[in-house]
């Protein structure tokens, strides 16, 4: 069997073919209307045989309709008078001290929102029913307004779904429906409705998509990323397309943890920079999932890789402002027509071409293996820059990067500094296609002194599809004083949750005894509204374990009552162990060219990173190429390429 990792991304999609205890990997300019395109043009250029092919995908479709508004028709159904939840939010202003904010521009409308009977208390007892009139009043409602999907949430749904699961089995089969006590059942109603209607806004979308998919790669095996960082069969995530919002850089987390454990560096920050935005995040021991995350404002409660994510990638495009100040992002030239240098058509100065125009990305190195590189058209498309600012054309590039590498490093800091972890303990891991052309000077700028270059970083995200599990991710709200409840009560609905989780992977022939379980719990102080996700063993070892990681993230415990909110269950298989060598053919102990670097007065050496020899130790300035990556050494710093491929970089000081 020939499995092979997939990850669409806005500019490029990567491919990682493992076979034979041997890695291949290509890349293909994305076709952002039609992704499917794209995958079987990298099929067929690998000359692979469908037969024998296992697919582990990463899917941007569900994040890109979302972003760009181009979900489908969705109404939200739910009790009389609370038809202006989703409208009215938290009411939190996301400008503290901006008098004039904008507009928030929410996709769901009012006129989509309809109310009807069905209402159970905080007890879950029913103090409404849901008459057969109601109900066939909603139905025609549904049906005269012609909507694609629909959105079930009920007050306390999560207590009680029996209202939601008959306004369910009454909708008309051709249309998608999302119900919150089986996408989200927990407390937080605007958060699980917002949930539950962002799965039915992108549903249809991502259903389509991978059975148009499926059907032009049968009789392959065709599995989807999802953004807690394990997989699903294409199947069943269509009914979850939530969960796939983070779906391609989940892959890439799980390929640095992979690579951490080879490394055996279990404390890492990775910098996943590509086209269109940088995504970091850090792991310590194992990857950190949240249920805060947001997309355009919205909140996304289920279970996500903890991740930051910014407008800043190699085909960002830089600008002048109203008021005269250069600016990076968050605007992306993307695939169609891509930065000036790739010669397709784009005009405006990106990231990429500020790179070509320094020399560190070398015109003579094609991208992907076959993208030519334009240096002339890079430096017309900076030239009007430049002239603004009255300087050269390579001093307005070097502006470009180090703008570029204060946003990223005001990002990095988000998932480090300001939750009171030292960077300067970890080790900065880059990947993507445009990561390690900066990521020397961002480790400079955080304070670390140990950069991680794994192999195949230009396409790492498409490599994680490979060793990420099969996994479920469940939860349930069940709020009471965590030392006045039953502990057998408790761990009856943890073993209803694992019962669940175990019979829907069943479907895709998992060894269940292979299966690792996890069990958590969310705690908070009694009146806290924020809470704790700590490991589940007993009502005594948990309420201990609370108790020390408030302690430790906040700098202080109280003497309070500790209150549980949700019951987690994480089930994930044991993924199989791939075992490749990185190919060493006629290795060198010389570069094989050199080229001249802005700023820096002698030639810089241009290295092939397959052609340099395990344990051998570059010092910078260098450059080290490959099919779909360049590396930048810049001076001061050392690069060894460790016995599985991985380059290794290292300072003697940390500013």
């Amino acid at each position: 069997m020939q499995i092979l990792g997939v990850d669409t991304g806005g500019t490029f999609t990567d491919f990682v073919l493992y076979s034979n205890d041997e890695l291949k990997v290509h890349k293909v300019l994305s076709t952002p209307q039609t992704p499917e395109k794209a995958i079987i043009q990298g099929i067929t250029e690998l000359g692979l045989d469908f037969q024998q092919l296992k697919i582990i995908h990463g899917s941007t479709v569900a994040t890109n309709a979302v972003l760009e508004g181009k979900g489908v028709k969705t109404l939200y159904i739910t009790n009389y008078g609370l038809r202006d939840v989703l409208l009215i939010g938290r009411q939190a202003r996301r400008e503290l001290y901006n008098l004039q904010p904008l507009p928030f521009s929410n996709p769901v409308k009012r006129e989509d929102c309809v109310e009807t009977g069905g209402r159970v208390s905080a007890q879950g007892k029913v103090i409404e029913d849901l008459s057969k009139d109601e109900l066939l009043a909603l139905v025609e409602e549904v049906k005269s307004r012609k909507p694609d999907a629909v959105a079930i949430n009920l007050i306390f749904s999560f207590l009680n779904t029996k209202f939601e699961e008959r306004i369910e089995a009454a909708m008309p089969d051709d249309i998608f429906v999302s119900r919150s006590s089986s996408v989200l059942p927990e407390y937080k109603e605007y958060e699980r409705g917002m949930t539950t209607w962002l799965n039915a806004y992108v549903g249809p979308l991502v259903q389509k998509y991978l059975l148009r998919l499926s059907k032009e790669v049968s009789p392959a095996n065709v599995s989807v990323m999802q953004s807690s960082g394990g997989t699903a069969r294409a199947d069943q995530a269509g009914k979850m397309a939530v969960n796939m919002l983070l779906s391609g850089p989940a892959g890439g987390l799980q390929a640095a943890k992979a690579v951490g454990e080879q490394l055996e560096l279990s404390k890492l920050i990775t910098f996943d920079m590509g086209g269109t935005s940088t995504d970091v995040a850090l792991i310590d021991g194992d990857i950190k999932l949240s249920n805060e995350s947001n997309i355009i404002g919205l909140p996304v409660a289920v279970p996500m890789v903890d991740m930051h994510t910014i407008g800043a990638g190699g085909g960002s495009i830089a600008s002048i402002d109203n008021g005269g100040i250069l600016q990076v992002g968050p605007e992306s030239a993307g695939a169609s027509p891509g930065p000036a240098s790739y010669a397709k058509g784009g005009v405006q100065a990106t990231v990429t071409d500020a790179n070509v125009v320094l020399g560190r990305l070398p015109s003579t190195q094609a991208l992907a293996g076959t993208l030519k590189l334009d240096l002339s058209a890079a430096r017309i498309a900076m030239h009007p820059l430049a002239e603004f600012m009255e300087c050269t054309v390579e001093q307005a590039a070097l502006g470009v990067i180090r703008l570029a590498n204060e946003h990223i490093a005001q990002a990095l800091r988000v998932i480090s500094v300001q939750k009171g972890i030292d960077p300067r303990h970890f080790s900065l891991m880059s990947f993507g296609g445009a990561g390690a052309l900066q990521v020397c000077e961002l480790a400079e700028i955080m304070g670390m002194s140990r950069v991680v270059v794994p192999l195949n970083s230009g396409v790492f995200s498409a490599f994680g599809m490979l060793v990420s599990p099969v996994s479920r991710e469940l939860s349930i709200t069940h709020v009471g004083q965590l030392d006045m409840l039953d502990e057998h009560e408790i761990n009856v609905l943890f073993q209803q949750l694992l019962d669940k989780g175990e019979k829907e992977m069943e479907h895709e022939d998992v060894e269940m005894q292979k299966v690792k379980n996890l069990l958590s719990v969310d705690l908070r102080y009694v009146g806290q509204s924020f809470s704790l996700n700590v490991p589940w063993q007993s009502i005594m070892q948990a309420n201990e374990a609370f108790h020390r990681l408030h302690k430790q993230r906040y700098g202080h415990a109280l003497n309070e009552a500790v209150e549980l909110v949700n019951l987690r269950v994480s089930l994930r298989a044991e993924t199989a162990s791939l075992s490749w060598s990185e190919k060493l053919e006629n290795t060198v102990d010389r570069p094989k060219t050199n080229v001249k670097l802005y700023a820096i007065d002698e030639p810089v050496d241009i290295w092939d990173r397959e052609e340099i020899s395990q344990g051998q130790v570059i010092n910078g300035p260098a450059l080290i190429v490959e099919k779909v990556a360049t590396t930048f050494i810049k001076p001061g710093w050392a690069c060894e390429k460790e016995h599985h491929g991985h380059l290794i970089l290292n300072r003697d000081y940390c500013s």
